[in-house]
């Protein structure tokens, strides 16, 4: 007879049934220990068979894009000179695109596959990667390591994540701009006093007197204008702030990137100011205050809507978690993460717990604009603060190199936000410069008056967060030295152009506007605040293109007209208007200009005197 071997075969001298030669009572005893043993070896192959069609596939990244800062290397052991030299010119390619940062995942192939590492082809890769930045004037920083291990029949191997960042040239570090919204008394000055100065709060506001700007602020502890606060990283991720008694030049010249904080009011009866910070600055993004003792109160949900409908990414911090149980501060989180997944957000809320949470919601949040992080901490404990500081040292540009370098070739355009009046200096202005490059001794012109011209001036000096700077770029915020050049002449909304692009005004325009909440009808006759890039004035709907009325939700193409003087528009400029509870967003479809500009006087007489003169079918002419 034959019977089944221990490989599952079948072999001669046994019998199928497990009964040898023996008498019929030691049979069945074989029998059934045989019938046991071949169940236990049948589950094993089962599961061995399961096991390998359950295991886990190998986990990947997207592939390899060819632009952007991230660069994907298996390993970098041992490379030739010639090898060498070809691996610092792609790091430099990189630092380029990453506008001088890029992230190098160590351990992977170019198709996204996590192969990983052993220790030692780790080591050496690391020390590779470090020789290579020191070539091109670059630091590096191991972010995290992760271990990978998908095959049970491998050692386990890691693959690293190493930030490799550059000082870059001529103090042209990297610059991010962060909006600071939430609701009064939510603590977001105190936060960025903790930040900037290096010291925790007292749990009495101690650490955000210096930022306010008027003494009623620190009188009542509220902020009502708009102020800036800088934080710097230096080329090996450390934080570079006042804490060491520097000054504002000594933090530029030690940071290669700048988190530069723009401190907005809370309260609602200065929504005007923010609403104007966060159009007329350009923020890159926006950090949202939350209280966690409060939760969702006050002007939070309007600052979330406002943010979203410029489409600014945001992020949120919870704080004075110090103050309430862990029960009240969950209960916080949970409320916010229903808030952002209404249809109206749609946005996917992740929670930063840990230092890699930080990383990845750094990465994610820069490549998605659904993606919003959502910290916990505490300015007087310092309770997960080094979350947010890991976050914000990661946290990539929005615009690579290429887009810079589009801008840069435009001509210059730098938008008034601020003036000022200094002692031995003379006028100076504060802004964005929006496209083009601008230099010291540049002869610009600046506009329109409320006549309607341009007036010539010559630039002095060039300040970047309060240190000197030769050469301003398109998307960097400064101030402008100009000389005795009379402040009277100059206002909020203004630009300052290059002669060479011949500017235009309008004081009529058309929008594709959605009206986001109206108590009644918003129709034609209606007057608005409205606000364009750094343009906040008052505006009345002269006509709404095939509709009489428009209720919450509708859209229309809407005729609006200023009411004082023209401004300086462009095609396509996101718009927002507001009048009391009344709200609409929307984009510049059409110019209506009224004329070509006059540049400085000839004639004092103005454009608005010669167009009363002109019949009414020829006021106006589209650009």
């Amino acid at each position: 007879m034959v019977g089944f071997s221990e490989s599952g075969a079948v072999s001669p001298g046994h019998s199928r049934h497990g009964q040898g030669s023996g008498s019929g009572n030691n049979g069945k005893k074989t029998s059934k220990k045989s019938r046991t043993k071949r169940g236990k070896r049948g589950r094993k192959r089962r599961n061995k068979k399961n096991n390998r069609n359950n295991r886990t596939p190998p986990p990947y990244f997207p592939p390899e894009a060819e632009e952007g800062n991230i660069e994907y290397k298996l390993k970098l052991v041992n490379p030739t000179q010639y090898r060498f030299e070809h691996l610092a010119t792609q790091l430099k390619w990189r630092l380029q695109e990453g506008r001088g940062e890029a992230v190098y995942q160590i351990g992977v192939e170019d198709n996204g596959l996590l192969v990983g590492l052993t220790e030692a082809d780790m080591k050496a890769s690391l020390k590779t990667l470090k020789k290579m930045a020191e070539k091109v004037g670059a630091d590096i920083t191991l972010l995290r390591e992760r271990e990978v291990d998908y095959d049970l029949d491998r050692n386990t191997r890691k693959i690293a994540e190493v930030l490799v960042r550059k000082v870059p040239d001529d103090q042209q570090f990297l610059d991010l701009r962060v909006a600071v919204l939430g609701n009064v008394d939510s603590g977001k000055s105190t936060l960025l006093g903790v930040l900037t100065q290096g010291e925790l709060d007292n749990g009495r506001g101690r650490a955000r007197l210096n930022l306010f700007r008027h003494l009623h602020e620190i009188q009542t502890g509220r902020t009502s204008s708009i102020s800036f606060e800088i934080l710097g990283f230096n080329s090996k991720g450390e934080v570079v702030n006042y804490s060491e008694s520097r000054t504002a030049e000594e933090i530029c010249e030690s940071s290669s990137k700048m988190i530069t904080f723009i401190d907005l009011a809370g309260h609602h009866k200065y929504l005007k100011t923010t609403i104007f910070g966060l159009t007329s600055y350009c923020p890159d993004f926006a950090m949202l205050v939350v209280s966690a003792n409060t939760g969702i109160a006050g002007t939070t949900r309007e600052h979330l809507g406002l943010a979203m409908a410029l489409k600014v990414p945001i992020f949120i911090v919870v704080s004075k978690v110090d103050l309430c149980s862990r029960g009240t501060v969950e209960r916080t989180v949970r409320q916010l993460e229903r808030v952002l997944k209404q249809p109206g957000c749609n946005k996917v809320p992740m929670v930063v717990s840990t230092p890699d949470d930080a990383v990845t919601a750094a990465q994610q949040f820069a490549q998605s604009a659904c993606i919003t992080p959502i910290f916990t901490l505490s300015s007087v404990s310092g309770e997960s603060l080094d979350l947010l500081k890991v976050f914000l040292n990661i946290l990539p540009p929005l615009s690579n190199s290429k887009e810079q370098e589009e801008l840069m070739q435009q001509l210059t355009e730098f938008q008034v936000d601020e003036i000022y009046s200094v002692p031995d200096v003379g006028t100076v202005v504060g802004g964005t410069l929006y496209s083009g490059v601008c230099r010291e001794g540049e002869r610009l012109v600046v506009g329109p008056t409320d006549e309607g011209r341009f007036l010539r001036l010559k630039v002095g000096s060039i300040q970047r967060n309060r240190s000197a700077c030769r050469v301003l770029r398109a998307g960097q915020a400064a101030t402008l030295a100009l000389g005795n050049f009379d402040r009277s002449l100059l206002r909020k909304g203004m630009v300052m152009v290059s002669p060479k692009m011949n500017p235009t005004i309008c004081c009529q325009f058309e929008a594709a506007i959605v009206l986001l909440f109206h108590a009644k009808t918003f129709r034609r006759g209606s007057q608005v605040t409205v606000h364009v890039g750094n343009v906040r004035q008052t505006a009345t709907a002269e006509c709404l293109h095939g509709k009489d009325e428009l209720r919450t939700g509708e859209r229309a193409v809407v005729r609006f007209c200023f009411i004082k003087h023209p401004e300086y528009l462009r095609l396509g400029a996101k718009l927002l208007f507001r009048e009391g509870v009344t709200k609409g967003i929307g984009h510049v479809t059409r110019l209506l200009s009224i004329l070509a500009v006059l540049v400085r006087p000839p004639p004092i007489i103005s454009i608005i005197s010669i167009i009363s003169f002109l019949p009414a079918d020829v006021r106006v002419f589209e650009i």
